[in-house]
C-alpha cells in the first residue's frame, strides 16, 4: 500500500480530541507498517523527532484568541513540494477547513483520493467563536462546500452526518468510529489513592466525574442544577470535573453560587492517562450530558475502567447505549438528570453493573478502530483507480473570501 498521508489544523503539542485521532491514527498505521505522515500547521513548542513518523509543519497563525486554534497558510508552496516527493495514495483529512483546503490542492497535484472525517459540530464552534453573522454563515457556506469536495465522507456518529444534513451537505457518509488509547483496566488502588488524596472523596460517598472542555455546551449547567437539587434534598455526594477551557471562571462561579463548594472539585487538565485512569477508577458513574459532542471518547475512556455513563437520549454520545444495561440516559434537563442520579445512590449495584457491561460493549481501541479504517482505505484507492468518484469542484473562491474576512477580524 502507498503511503497515508493526515492532514489537521491541530495537532500535539496542541491537545484537543482530533489531534489525539490524528497522532493515534498515525501510531497505529506506522506500527502497522504502513507508510504514514502528517501535514499540520507549526507550533513553536512541536517536538516530532521520536514520533515513528515523519511530520510536516507550514506556517500558521495563532489565532486562538479569536477562534480557538492556529490557522495555518494552506499555499505555502514548500508543503507542496515536500509531499510530491513522497509515495502518497491517499488522503486524509481530519478538518473541513485549512486542512481540507490543502488537501484539496494535495488531490490536485497528486491524482489521488482525499478522505475527511467530520469530528466535531463545527457550525457550533463557529457560531461562538465568530460574533459577525455574515461572517459565520459564510463560514458555515464553505464548510459545506468544503466537506462535498471529499472522495469519501467519513463521521464518528451518526448523529454527526445528519447534523451535516441539516446544514445543507447532500452526500452519502460513512460512520468510522474513534476508539481510544486506553487500555481496558482498573488503576492500581495505591495510584487511584494517591491521585485522589487531596480532595475530599469518602468512602460511601458516591463519587461523580466529568472529563473535558469546562464549556457550557458540554452540558455542564444541567449537572451543577442538578447536584444542586441533591443537596437540596440532603443527598450526599461528590463531583469532580477535570479538564479546563474558556468558561471554566464562570462554571467555577455559578457552581459557588450554587452552594456546591464543599461537593464539586475541579482538577484542572489531567494528561497523564494512568492518573486520569485512577479517576475514572475511583468514580461510581460518569456524567455526560452533552448534546454537542458527536462522538464522547470521554464515554468510552471511563468504559475502559468499567464505569458507567449518563448520557442524554438521542444524542450522539448515546449512539448503541441501551438505558439501563450499558448507560443511563436522561431527558436534556437537570431534572430529568437529578432522578437518575437518586434513584442509582440508592442502588450502587446498578452503577456497578452499568459499567461492567459498558466495557464489554462500548469500549472500542485504536487498534481495532484504524484497522477497520485500513480496510476502508485500500476500497477508496480502489475505486479512485476505476473512476468510481465524481468530479468535484475545489470550493476556493468561497474559502478565500472567508479567509480574508476572517484575517480581518
Amino acid at each position: 500500500m502507498k503511503d497515508i498521508c493526515l492532514l489537521n489544523d491541530s495537532f500535539p503539542p496542541i491537545i484537543d480530541g482530533v489531534a489525539n485521532a490524528v497522532f493515534n491514527y498515525g501510531k497505529v498505521l506506522s506500527r502497522k507498517g504502513v507508510g504514514v505522515s502528517v501535514v499540520t500547521p507549526d507550533h513553536p513548542e512541536a517536538d516530532d523527532a521520536n514520533l515513528g513518523f515523519p511530520v510536516i509543519r507550514y506556517p500558521g497563525m495563532d489565532m486562538s484568541n479569536k477562534i480557538g486554534y492556529v490557522v495555518g497558510n494552506p499555499f505555502y508552496a514548500d508543503t507542496m513540494k515536500i509531499i510530491k516527493t513522497m509515495d502518497v495514495g491517499l488522503l486524509h483529512s481530519h478538518c473541513p477547513m485549512i486542512s481540507n483546503i490543502l488537501a484539496m490542492e494535495l488531490r490536485s497535484a497528486l491524482d489521488v483520493p482525499m478522505i475527511m472525517t467530520y469530528h466535531t459540530k463545527f457550525d457550533i464552534e463557529i457560531r461562538k467563536a465568530i460574533k459577525s453573522k455574515v461572517v459565520s454563515q459564510l463560514a458555515i457556506k464553505v464548510l459545506i462546500e468544503s466537506v462535498s469536495s471529499c472522495d469519501e465522507l467519513w463521521v464518528v456518529s451518526r448523529g454527526a452526518g445528519e447534523s451535516l444534513k441539516s446544514l445543507g451537505y447532500k452526500g452519502d457518509y460513512i460512520v468510522m468510529d474513534n476508539g481510544v488509547d486506553m487500555k481496558k483496566h482498573t488503576a492500581e488502588p495505591d495510584l487511584i489513592r494517591k491521585v485522589t488524596a487531596s480532595y475530599d472523596l469518602p468512602q460511601g460517598v458516591p463519587v461523580f466525574l466529568f472529563v473535558g472542555r469546562l464549556m457550557w455546551y458540554k452540558g455542564l449547567r444541567i449537572i451543577l442544577d442538578a447536584l444542586a437539587a441533591l443537596r437540596s434534598n440532603d443527598v450526599d455526594f461528590r463531583m469532580v470535573f477535570v479538564g479546563k477551557g474558556q468558561e471554566e471562571e464562570e462554571v467555577r462561579s455559578y457552581c459557588s453560587s450554587l452552594g456546591l463548594d464543599n461537593k464539586c472539585f475541579f482538577t484542572g487538565p489531567v494528561y497523564d492517562r494512568e492518573e486520569l485512569a485512577a479517576w475514572y477508577s475511583r468514580a461510581d458513574l460518569f456524567l455526560f450530558p452533552s448534546t454537542f459532542d458527536t462522538n464522547g471518547l470521554v464515554v468510552r475512556e471511563a468504559a475502559a475502567c468499567s464505569l458507567g455513563s449518563v448520557l442524554v437520549r438521542d444524542s450522539c454520545a448515546s449512539e448503541g447505549v441501551t438505558n439501563g444495561f450499558d448507560g443511563l440516559l436522561i431527558d436534556e434537563t437537570p431534572a430529568s438528570l437529578a432522578t437518575c442520579l437518586m434513584k442509582v445512590i440508592d442502588h450502587p449495584e446498578v452503577m456497578h453493573r452499568v459499567g461492567q457491561n459498558a466495557s464489554e460493549n462500548l469500549y472500542l481501541s485504536w487498534d481495532d478502530a484504524v484497522s477497520r479504517a485500513l480496510k476502508r482505505y485500500e476500497i477508496v484507492m480502489d475505486n479512485y483507480r476505476c473512476g468510481r468518484y465524481p468530479k468535484h469542484n475545489r470550493p476556493m473562491e468561497g474559502f478565500l473570501a472567508f479567509y480574508a474576512k476572517m484575517m480581518g477580524l
